[in-house]
């Protein structure tokens, strides 16, 4: 990414919660850029990010639940959607119905999916 943008990206984004993706963010980052975390990875995991990976005056931060305002911020999400500004079905890679709960556990678990979503019909 680095070579691509000729010295990287000021932001980068982790929205999954895996390990490999938060170091690729970092790894991206151009000088005093910031990496951040949104996706949510399991217990016990570890960032393994090499200090070489981090140039000089980069942040790599937290972000929990987007640190967003509900009451104001989820009625604007909706109407981005509604307009075809906010693509959240892009970003599911399975769907299902409630009966497939295990397998879209075994799924997320072995990384095969980003995001599944589970209806009840």
């Amino acid at each position: 990414m680095r070579e691509l943008t000729k010295g990287g990206v000021d932001h980068a984004f982790e929205a999954v919660g895996n390990a490999t993706l938060v170091r690729q963010a970092v790894e991206s980052l151009a000088v005093r850029g910031t990496a951040t975390v949104v996706g949510v990875p399991p217990p016990g995991t570890v960032f393994d990010i090499p200090f070489a990976a981090l140039r000089p005056e980069c942040r790599l931060q937290t972000s929990r639940m987007g640190s967003n305002q509900f009451r104001t911020d989820i009625p604007r999400y909706l109407e981005f959607y509604r307009q075809g500004r906010l693509l959240l079905d892009e970003m599911v890679s399975r769907r299902g119905k409630l009966d497939d709960v295990n397998e879209a556990f075994r799924a997320m678990k072995a990384g095969e999916v980003a995001r599944t979503v589970l209806t009840f019909d």
